[in-house]
């Protein structure tokens, strides 16, 4: 550690500043720590008393229902109690947002988010990539399309599946860009005309494709054809040499979608990043993010290829003129939380300093490489952060002013950082106008987090009662007012058309059929934004955003009630239920299982986010939001009585034996048995599920992170 300024601050960070972040930038080392010192010395305080005040709530919430154990709970005693403790604030009065600069990838173009971990670089080089994506491979290499009559997919290219492929896409494309007559499917070729797309059928007959914008290559013989619709754009390549287009009497060899319009890159639920060394890392991609040389080497089919951040697409107009269309997502930060504080950095007390305080400061600071630069990431000049698990309005004040000390600091315009809010705590889901009225001048989002959400209503009402089982919580009454409320006080505020109202995550990317099915419901329900598992799941989702304009159905929705209170505030309480124990046992085990099968790669192996396994072996995208369900349903089932606590860890070490099996092909992979008491996994989940009703909000990072830097800590001595 070194003395700078106020602080004293890790070796390993102060030489990334110095050498790297600063680099380019016209800023010293002494005035960006003599800033960082100040912002620190102004809002640590105010970060541990705002912890302290969740604490205390939570506190005299669990006093209120243990008092009342076994009494019938009344909403209005509820609700005047809550009031009471300032857990519930009053109302502003009607208002909307007055957030300027943002992107119209936000504000005014809906389309489907990525979320993805950062400290990958090939991950955030997928995702950022991700803004155009291939259709055809997004049917053919999913259960998006059937594997019925010999079209399955594997081996060489299967030209019945790839019919199947070419017949789909040609379906969407008639409803999508639809000819002025005929159909797709029966076009022989596209050229250019006189300023027209024209199509000739295989009746002879011709026709124009009236959403055609430009292409390129030759007028005559398009390499390809670019539409627009709902504000998204559709490319139409041709190339006859490809074994799909040989099938195609036009010559089309794919569609592509211009998909993923933002991305969130992920410092805090879907990454694992517990010391200096991690977080470096983490630093070090959003850096190469922001300065557009972010870079990396993979090996596919035995050779290496140098991924790096894709450039803009050129096209010629139909007039003969030449224009671009963005080569990548618009990228958000989504920073840590209040909650955990860094090692890193140590204020003049000694005191460890808010991870959410560095993560603001320092990510700012690299997002000047874009401002200054091409603005290649915000046309607009706005840096866009997702600030999480903040709880009520006073949390989201606190952002606020820290967003303002932080372009003070680095000499920022006023307003430039954009605020996305999470409403996935139930203390600002319950506040939510008061939230976004806290942060109006820079908000540019609000999006619901089911899992997360969940996993504070269980740790909110611990001591309420017995909770539903997971599966049933989805029905639960406070579910659908949560998300009607989300969208009809983003609406009321006038986000429409100046900011995202978004939705929550796919979690089974190998299910793109029921996504195809069922996503669509995000868009009908209000949604501008909803996020995805993967640069393919972006693609497909695309689809959705064709069939349905969400303005549309935005405006239409501004005059229903405002879904109520008293419903979102309703406990999910398993009343009137009786559980058979074999019942009890499938949940205990569903949630065991969950819970290793990502604790085991978060600790051993460092990994945040990944395809998880579960009972059934469907593969589902796990993070700490999930891990946070699991732990805290268990945690309230023992707490009741529903189970025992050998019980459970008879069905861990069960459980355990599952997961090495599920994770027996993975060189890298840690086994938790035969001998469970050595493994640092397999006792960091028993310590989750034991003590679960006392960890803050129910979270899971302090466990985590300890955890994990034992593990580590391991694997240096080993060596």
């Amino acid at each position: 550690m070194t003395k700078l300024a106020s602080l004293n601050v890790d070796d390993q960070l102060i030489a990334f500043v110095n050498n790297t972040l600063l680099d380019g930038l016209e800023i010293s080392t002494e005035a960006f720590w003599a800033g960082l010192a100040k912002v620190i010395a102004e809002f640590s305080p105010k970060n541990r008393m705002l912890v302290a005040t969740r604490e205390d709530i939570q506190q005299q919430i669990d006093t209120w229902h243990l008092a009342r154990k076994g009494k019938k709970l009344v909403p209005s005693e509820y609700q005047k109690f809550l009031r009471e403790i300032g857990y519930l604030v009053d109302e502003p009065k009607a208002f909307e947002i007055s957030t300027q600069n943002v992107d119209p990838e936000i504000a005014s173009i809906a389309g489907p988010q990525l979320v993805v971990p950062v400290s990958n670089a090939r991950y955030a080089l997928n995702a950022a990539n991700a803004r155009w994506g291939s259709l055809y491979d997004g049917l053919y290499g999913t259960d998006a399309i059937d594997e019925n009559d010999g079209s399955e997919r594997g081996g060489g290219y299967n030209p019945k599946r790839g019919a199947k492929v070419i017949a789909w896409a040609k379906a969407f494309l008639d409803q999508s860009v639809p000819l002025e007559s005929g159909s797709h499917s029966d076009a022989t070729s596209y050229e250019i005309v006189k300023q027209n797309c024209i199509v000739s059928l295989s009746d002879g007959t011709q026709t124009r494709l009236s959403n055609c914008i430009g292409f390129t290559g030759d007028a005559g013989s398009p390499d390809s054809i670019i539409c627009k619709n709902n504000g998204l754009h559709i490319e139409l390549q041709f190339d006859r040499s490809l074994p799909v287009s040989q099938q195609d009497a036009s010559g089309m060899s794919d569609v592509i979608l211009e998909s993923a319009l933002s991305t969130i890159m992920d410092c805090e639920d879907s990454v694992a990043a517990v010391d200096v060394q991690d977080k470096v890392g983490v630093y070090s991609n959003w850096l190469g993010l922001m300065k557009g040389d972010l870079s990396v080497d993979v090996v596919k089919g035995g050779k290496t290829i140098r991924r790096s951040l894709s450039a803009d697409r050129a096209y010629t107009a139909l007039d003969g003129s030449t224009f671009s269309l963005k080569g990548r997502a618009v990228m958000f930060s989504r920073n840590v939380g209040l909650l955990m504080t860094s090692q890193m950095v140590l204020d003049k007390n000694g005191d460890q300093v808010p991870e959410c305080i560095l993560d603001t400061y320092i990510n700012a600071c690299s997002a000047l490489h874009d401002l200054n630069g091409e603005r290649a990431n915000s046309a607009e000049g706005s840096v866009y952060f997702v600030v999480p698990k903040m709880h009520g309005p006073g949390e989201v004040a606190f952002a606020n002013d820290l967003f303002s000390a932080v372009e003070t600091a680095l000499n920022m315009k006023p307003l430039t950082l954009k605020m996305g809010i999470m409403d996935e705590e139930r203390r600002t889901s319950s506040n939510l106008a008061a939230c976004i009225h806290a942060a109006r001048e820079r908000v540019a989002f609000i999006n619901t987090g089911f899992l997360d959400r969940t996993g504070d209503e269980i740790h909110t009402s611990m001591h309420a009662g017995v909770m539903l089982a997971k599966g049933e919580m989805k029905n639960s009454k406070w579910i659908a007012a949560y998300e009607d409320r989300n969208v009809d006080i983003g609406l009321a505020c006038g986000f429409s058309g100046r900011a995202q109202i978004g939705k929550g995550m796919w979690a089974m990317p190998d299910l793109m059929a029921d996504m195809l099915a069922q996503k669509q419901a995000h868009l009908k329900a209000g949604a501008n934004t909803a996020w995805v598992p993967s640069p393919t799941a972006a693609t497909l989702h695309a689809t959705h955003y064709h069939q349905t304009n969400v303005f549309d159905v935005q405006d239409k929705l501004k005059s229903r009630p405002l879904a109520s209170l008293d419903d979102l505030l309703t406990i999910p309480l398993a009343e009137g239920i009786n559980w058979s124990q074999d019942e009890i046992n499938a949940e205990i085990e569903n949630n065991s299982q969950s819970i290793l099968g990502y604790m085991v790669r978060w600790i051993e192996q460092g990994i945040g986010c990944s395809k998880v396994p579960d009972i059934h072996n469907i593969g589902l995208m796990e993070d700490r939001a999930t891990l946070r369900i699991s732990s805290q349903l268990m945690a309230n089932w023992l707490i009741h009585g529903v189970i025992e606590k050998m019980h459970v860890l008879e069905i861990l070490e069960r459980m355990a034996g599952i997961v090495d099996e599920q994770n027996a092909g993975d060189p890298e992979y840690v086994p938790m048995t035969p001998d469970v008491e050595d493994s640092i996994a397999f006792q960091a989940a028993c310590e989750l599920l034991c003590q679960g009703a006392d960890q803050p909000s129910g979270y899971t990072e302090p466990i985590l992170h300890a955890r994990r830097l034992e593990a580590k800590q391991a694997i240096l001595q080993s060596k």
